[in-house]
């Protein structure tokens, strides 16, 4: 049996020929050791394994003529198949000129944002506007409860990936109760909401401008004469 070089912080150890990748009966089988080790797969993937029993998958990579190191996930959640398709979209940003490292950070930046940037977030900011501009107290009060009938559906929403069918379904609810001038009064104020987030760089586009001739028009009441 031939024992594997100590290295100053890990063990690499590769299983089976040398050349071969991993395979999950080999992952399965491995065991944790009193220091840090891992398992190659090939193509700068591995397995790390720490004396505690956690198995990280990790892919190392030079990009720049810097050597940099990727995490891929954690074994089992991430089993091997979902690894290698990782690695590999590595590889293709790699080749294109892109670090993956560094785009990931800029994904999660960018994610955050869009999590920040709700319907909802922008809603009140609208409402402060209309606020701060001298609005009658019965406009807001109208404009925040018609508000109030989109939340359950988009408020909670990416405002830049709400689609017109996601502001046609709130609209619906509310159309459904027979309230067809509080569902056009709802679409405008919702179309204000979106042109802010257009004009603050938010979203690209107002949904609601597709939405016209969607709603029931309401009967106009005739009332007699003087």
């Amino acid at each position: 049996m031939t024992v594997p070089r100590l290295c100053s912080r890990t063990d690499t150890v590769t299983l089976g020929e040398p050349n071969l990748p991993l395979t999950d009966i080999a992952i399965r089988k491995s065991k944790p050791r009193e220091r840090v080790w891992k398992l190659s797969d090939g193509g700068g993937m591995y397995l790390l394994l720490t004396p505690d029993g956690g198995r990280y998958w990790r892919l190392d990579y030079r990009f720049n003529g810097k050597r940099k190191t990727l995490a891929l996930g954690v074994y089992p959640s991430v089993g091997l198949a979902i690894a290698r398709d990782k690695r590999d979209g590595a590889r293709k940003q790699i080749g294109a000129g892109v670090d993956p490292a560094q785009q990931r950070k800029l994904d999660k930046i960018v994610g955050v944002a869009r999590t920040a940037c709700t319907f909802r977030v922008i809603a009140a900011e609208l409402l402060d506007k209309m606020q701060r501009e001298g609005r009658a107290n019965a406009t807001l009060k109208k404009s925040r409860w018609v508000l109030e009938f989109a939340y359950p559906q988009i408020g909670d929403r990416p405002i830049g990936d709400i689609t017109p069918p996601e502001v046609l379904a709130a609209l619906r609810t509310v159309e459904a109760r027979g309230c067809y001038e509080t569902a056009r009064r709802m679409r405008s104020v919702c179309g204000k909401v979106f042109r802010l987030a257009i004009a603050s760089g938010r979203a690209e586009r107002d949904p609601t401008q597709d939405l016209r001739g969607a709603l029931i028009a309401p009967k106009p009441k005739h009332r007699a004469a003087i």
